[in-house]
């Protein structure tokens, strides 16, 4: 498969901050027929790599006693072609920085930011990491999405800073989705999660991987001390269940059941998984 296209704010990486690294390793290795590179420690930080069939495909990074507390999760980082005006629209439309734009040696300039509904994203401005090299297929991220309690502002702060070019893929009080693109073009969504987040839970992007047989999956997850969040269920979009790895992070798996819908791995039946 031919590397992805990633236009300037869609979705170029992701990476899981761990308080396990080693553990993590052996899970999604497992999981997902992953090898593994460890940068150089000095210039990196250690910053571990991901390769499926050998095509970059997501980092880990161990977390240090400044993230004491902070749970594990996985992060979405979109292009930017420059780091620093994208922090400053961030600033200007309502966002928040937490780590302004970094230079990370030959490799390109990282930053993570709250949106204005408060959910972290990161984004990354290339050199000559460009970011996955291989997606939607088995053991590779395959969607985006964004749950927010507040949706209409979501959907305005990623248009007026990233330049997002939205499709309104549903607009029902039940169902409310707008994607990044139209149709099989989408690479990210936005949906109205107001009606079912808990109190307690902010605005959050979440990650899905594509796999062959999301029951085979789960079990396997199981096996390796993950845990089932939400059980399998067939959606229009492919057969979708949630998990966390054995250090609680949360991620969604979606396989292809052949009734459409490429990588929009998300539906109405699927608001509340």
């Amino acid at each position: 498969m031919p590397s992805p296209d990633i236009t300037p704010g869609a979705p170029c990486w992701i990476d899981l901050m761990t308080s396990d690294a080693a553990n993590a390793k052996q899970f999604y290795g497992e999981l997902f027929g992953w090898d593994f590179q460890t940068g150089d420690e000095e210039k990196y930080g250690g910053y571990i790599t991901a390769w499926k069939n050998g095509k970059s495909v997501a980092g880990l990074m161990q977390k240090d006693e400044t993230m004491a507390g902070m749970p594990d999760v996985w992060t979405t980082y979109l292009r930017s072609d420059d780091a620093a005006a994208t922090a400053e629209a961030v600033k200007q439309h309502g966002g928040q920085v937490y780590i302004e734009p970094m230079d990370v040696p030959e490799q390109g300039y990282m930053a993570m930011f709250g949106d204005a509904t408060g959910a972290a994203i990161g984004i990354w401005q290339p050199r000559e990491m460009t970011g996955f090299q291989l997606v939607a297929e088995p053991g590779t991220a395959a969607w985006h999405e964004l749950h927010t309690k507040d949706y209409a502002t979501a959907v305005k702060f990623y248009q007026d800073v990233f330049g997002w070019d939205t499709d309104v893929m549903s607009d029902t009080p039940e169902f409310r989705y707008t994607t990044l693109g139209a149709g099989d073009a989408a690479k990210a969504g936005i949906m109205d999660a107001s009606g079912y987040m808990p109190a307690d839970v902010p605005s959050n992007w979440q990650v899905y991987f594509a796999v062959e047989d999301a029951d085979a999956s789960v079990d396997k997850a199981l096996s390796l001390g993950g845990k089932v969040i939400g059980a399998p269920e067939d959606t229009p979009f492919g057969r979708l269940a949630t998990l966390a790895d054995p250090t609680g992070a949360m991620f969604k798996i979606v396989a292809d059941t052949g009734q459409g819908g490429g990588g929009q791995a998300t539906a109405e039946d699927a608001a509340g998984a």
